[in-house]
């Protein structure tokens, strides 16, 4: 038998879709529409799932009271171990989807989280060394994976006049694992105290299980994905792969990032409880959660790039509230201004994602000019190009957590406070909205360039 034929066999069955044809009307609303909410629908689940495992040391911490003989900068360092992690397995995730099907994928990628869930189960008591809690903060690296293979998948289902709206939903739903597990925690420590963070993992270990058996009940595999190593050269070489996890790394490297440190920060800059940090932690991955398909709905109407250069200009002006309130320690200001960090993170979220699909799709463009491409050769590079690019981009920007965090580390490691930080941050998003307007608003003038330039102003 040869290996095509093989290959062939391996992706028939009730699971598998042969034909998948999104962009075409008739085809979409005779079944693909309902069959792509359907895996839209379990997709979040799943995510929702891993990104509350990701995020499960931003809560472990609060428990860890003096017994545990661990202080603030290890705190910090703690929770970035999972956000480092996290990012690298992206890019494996990422192609996991194209080699084993999303269906089969999503499945796989839900049992793994059992793996940190147990072991933070089995180490979370006082006596435990630094060390073992650093290992296995770094398996919940996984859940970062998550994101990268559910994203990927859904883009696939859906059609380009959709994806801002469709990407934008997968990944607000499942950035809500975030405040979720907070809530939980919260609730844990309002009823049993702040003994008892074995509860918290107690109440997600079956929650896994359910995810695994809804994905692989109701979801689906697409036969036509297929791993494309040239692809991914090409995208590795194309500049504006690495410009967009820039601005990723602004966006979701910030949403992360803060959510992770947002309750270390509230005790260490404010003087808060546990109890007291858990009450308010979750306001804001809870609003820039549920904010973030609304960035990619704006996005699909006026432009990813339009939104995205705003919203960095508005995360620089809460990021000087913030540092102003951390200046002068001003609690209600500094909630006013963090939470409206995660508000335009969220928003961010959205529209930078649109982006993503949006500039390949322009660049498709240019190629039926070019080099003759057929308007069909033309869709199917930029499907894999910015297949491929999703990938590298969501590991890239998820790096940006791990930055915000070693920040806070260093800063209140050297100054006693988080206002050096909150500077650098201010600057990072100057640099991001610069940038947005450099590249993919200001339109270059025609006695500069005889070449026509990329249709970017729309993406």
């Amino acid at each position: 038998m040869s290996t095509s034929t093989a290959a062939v066999r391996a992706r028939a069955g009730g699971r598998w879709i042969q034909q998948w044809d999104p962009e075409d009307e008739a085809f979409w609303d005779g079944g693909g529409k309902r069959t792509a909410n359907r895996n839209l629908a379990f997709s979040v689940l799943s995510e929702h799932i891993g990104f509350s495992i990701w995020s499960l040391w931003s809560v472990m911490v609060l428990f860890m009271g003096p017994k545990y003989h661990v202080d603030p900068a290890g705190k910090f360092f703690l929770v970035a171990m999972p956000t480092l992690v996290g990012a690298f397995v992206r890019v494996p995730y990422t192609f996991a989807v194209a080699k084993f099907g999303g269906r089969n994928w999503t499945v796989i990628a839900a049992l793994l989280l059992l793996l940190p869930t147990f072991a933070a189960a089995y180490v979370m008591h006082p006596g435990t060394s630094y060390t073992t809690f650093m290992v296995v903060a770094a398996l919940t690296g996984v859940g970062g994976g998550n994101f990268a293979s559910s994203m990927t998948n859904i883009n696939a289902f859906f059609p380009m006049r959709r994806k801002g709206w469709a990407l934008g939903l997968n990944a607000g739903g499942g950035n809500l694992g975030v405040p979720v597990i907070q809530l939980i925690a919260l609730s844990v420590i309002t009823w049993a105290g702040a003994g008892h963070p074995r509860l918290v993992l107690g109440i997600y270990l079956p929650l896994i299980i359910v995810s695994a058996t809804c994905a692989a009940l109701f979801m689906d595999n697409l036969a036509p994905m297929r791993n494309d190593g040239g692809a991914l050269r090409e995208v590795l070489r194309e500049k504006h792969t690495w410009l967009m996890s820039v601005l990723y790394i602004g966006t979701f490297g910030s949403f992360i990032g803060f959510s992770f440190a947002f309750g270390l920060v509230l005790q260490n800059q404010f003087g808060r409880t546990p109890l007291q940090a858990a009450q308010l932690t979750f306001i804001g991955p809870l609003l820039g959660s549920v904010i973030r398909p609304v960035g990619g709905k704006l996005a699909d109407r006026w432009g990813g790039s339009r939104i995205t250069f705003w919203n960095f200009v508005a995360m620089a002006a809460a990021t000087g509230l913030v540092t102003y309130a951390s200046s002068v320690k001003s609690l209600p200001v500094f909630l006013t201004g963090f939470i409206a960090l995660f508000v335009f993170a969220g928003l961010g979220n959205g529209s930078t994602y649109k982006m993503i699909p949006g500039i390949f799709d322009a660049k498709a463009q240019d190629r039926i000019v070019a080099l003759g491409d057929t308007p069909e050769e033309a869709a199917a590079w930029s499907r894999r190009m910015s297949g491929a690019a999703i990938g590298i981009i969501g590991a890239v920007g998820a790096v940006g957590g791990l930055l915000i965090n070693l920040a806070f580390r260093q800063s209140f490691l050297v100054a006693k406070s988080g206002t050096p930080a909150f500077v650098s941050f201010l600057a990072a998003y100057a640099i991001c909205f610069l940038l947005t307007w450099a590249v993919y608003l200001r339109r270059p003038s025609a006695a500069r360039t005889s070449a026509p330039a990329p249709a970017l102003a729309q993406v």
